[in-house]
């Protein structure tokens, strides 16, 4: 016997999305006969009595004329769902602790090098030090980040737009400010840039797609306007790949600096690039499936990815409401603290953003009393630059910690959750026709990914949704064990579930393959403790070169 309510349900909504990719929602096409819906259903694996194709068939010229009537709304992008996704599981909790004051790792003293060049590759900490005690102004700075993204962009095509009118008008405002003792705090005068899918509102914001190359928006992203009042200053607007996947945009692939004949990787593709080309300082990325950690691997940076809804995604380009993620990409991971610290935290406008603290102290450092796992059966599998994280591994041993092996548990298949909902972000591109403008067009491209998704019935995605509370709570039962946990960048399997589960991770580089490329390990943290993550990657980097290691971009 089977459920007949729930099989109807489920094989009236295949048939729509059938008779969508096969003949549109014209309100002229007959109503679609038995046979139909016979082959829609099974197309989703039913099998459905004579009797009941008939009596069913009548009916689904309703859901016709419903869709075609939602098609009438014209709904942006920045119309999100009436669902909201919250990564704390059923039976699961996280404890409110007060916010307390976050103390950064002192410099000490830190002078202008003889080569100015050098200052490429200075963090933002020690960059804030230079510009609080006015061996530097924001605007010589700013200058010089300018001149090193009009210099390498024509090598790295990092750059979608040059702010330079605006970086200008914000450094000297800063350096006002400075002068009359009215400083802001570490990010006060500091250059920076933003992947191009945050609106901001004197320039285009184009997605990294033709279709929205002229695009421009009258407002600017709550990150923009956090980072504007504590006083950073804006330079590029940066690549991405188009509509957030890869590193192919409408005028080119952004490069890796280790290696300009490769690609970046994506999509934050122009953020990770221009900061480990010593370009800018910090850069803002976002993450849907990879898009920081990806990228930071590839190009040898620092990127936390926080936890869901710790960050405002008004201004954001929307891919997935309940995946999306905006986070910095920086030098080391305190510099990432120093950004993170500013754009935290809810605006009212992106209702998914919670109020939790975020306490990093590098003074009174708790992290010996941290329980650090290490994702077992991933490092027991051979792969390119297996060497370089067994090296990882011993050296956290050496810090003094105990390493627990831990095991993740299984995920189900269930990542056309993100193709839904992206196909639902953009939605009109698709039924406007205007996804052949998309450079690529592949099998595994956005515009046919989009179509594909028009076959997964509602029923299915909502049963996904609760495949993904179940995956929530065996991972909450993880972190009953270890604080954080170790894993190859590479491990696909800690990647995709955390970024369904809403855990925040942050990647290191921490050597390099046989080309000269670097390699990278990640740690994964627990729901809004990127305190812990920050404090085990800034150990473990002060204990190690590898970001301290450069590319040579006169080669």
């Amino acid at each position: 016997m089977r459920n007949s309510k729930s099989v109807v349900l489920q094989s009236l909504s295949i048939f729509v999305c059938t008779s969508v990719i096969c003949g549109g929602l014209s309100a002229q096409e007959p109503v679609a006969d038995s046979d139909r819906a016979r082959a829609a259903a099974e197309l989703g694996g039913l099998d459905f009595t004579d009797e009941e194709i008939e009596a069913l068939s009548p009916s689904l010229e309703d859901f016709r004329k419903a869709y075609s009537a939602l098609r009438q709304l014209k709904m942006p992008n920045d119309v999100s769902p009436s669902l909201i996704f919250n990564p704390i599981p059923p039976g699961g909790s996280v404890e409110k602790d007060m916010q307390r004051p976050v103390r950064l790792t002192d410099p000490g003293e830190v002078s202008l090098p003889e080569d100015l060049d050098d200052l490429a590759f200075y963090s933002v900490i020690q960059l804030a030090r230079l510009i609080e005690t006015r061996q530097i102004t924001s605007e010589s700075l700013t200058r010089f980040c300018l001149d090193r993204l009009k210099k390498y962009d024509p090598q790295l095509h990092c750059v979608v737009s040059l702010t330079e009118d605006l970086a200008l008008e914000q450094a000297r405002r800063a350096d006002e400010e400075i002068a009359s003792g009215n400083y802001r705090g570490l990010l006060h005068g500091i250059p920076y840039g933003a992947k191009d899918l945050l609106a901001t509102q004197e320039y285009k914001t184009t997605w990294g797609a033709t279709p929205y190359q002229d695009q421009k928006f009258d407002y600017d992203a709550t990150v923009i306007q956090k980072l504007e009042e504590a006083g950073a200053v804006l330079c590029a607007k940066l690549s991405l790949g188009a509509l957030a996947m890869g590193d192919v945009w409408f005028r080119e692939k952004t490069r890796n600096p280790w290696d300009p004949t490769k690609g970046s990787s994506g999509s934050s593709a122009g953020s990770a690039s221009a900061v480990a080309a010593g370009l800018l300082p910090f850069a803002i990325g976002t993450e849907t499936l990879g898009s920081i950690i990806s990228p930071s691997t590839v190009c040898g940076t620092t990127g936390l990815r926080p936890t869901f809804g710790r960050v405002s995604r008004h201004g954001a380009m929307a891919l997935s409401w309940s995946m999306d993620k905006i986070g910095p990409i920086c030098r080391s991971a305190e510099d990432c603290a120093a950004v993170f610290q500013v754009i935290l935290g809810p605006d009212g406008k992106d209702l998914s953003v919670s109020d939790f603290p975020f306490n990093y102290d590098a003074v009174e450092n708790p992290v010996c009393s941290l329980r650090i796992g290490y994702h077992q059966s991933a490092f027991d599998q051979d792969y390119g630059f297996k060497e370089q994280d067994v090296a990882a591994l011993e050296t956290l041993r050496n810090l003094g910690h105990e390493l627990i092996p831990i095991e993740l548990p299984e995920m189900p298949d269930i990542g056309f959750i993100l193709t839904v909902e992206a196909a639902a972000a953009f939605d009109e591109l698709t039924l406007s026709g205007q996804d052949d403008l998309l450079v690529r067009q592949a099998r595994n491209a956005w515009p046919n990914i989009f179509r594909k998704a028009r076959f997964v019935p509602a029923v299915e995605y909502i049963q996904a949704n609760r495949a993904r509370t179940i995956l929530m709570q065996e991972m909450n039962q993880v972190f009953e064990k270890v604080d954080v946990y170790v894993h190859p960048s590479w491990a696909g399997s800690s990647l995709r579930i955390t970024n369904f589960t809403g855990h925040p991770s942050i990647v290191v580089p921490n050597g390099f393959r046989d080309d000269g490329t670097p390699t990278s390990i990640s740690f994964t943290g627990n729901l809004y403790q990127e305190g812990h993550l920050i404090l085990i990657a800034q150990q473990w980097q002060a204990a190690t070169p590898f970001e301290d290691q450069h590319p040579d971009l006169q080669k």
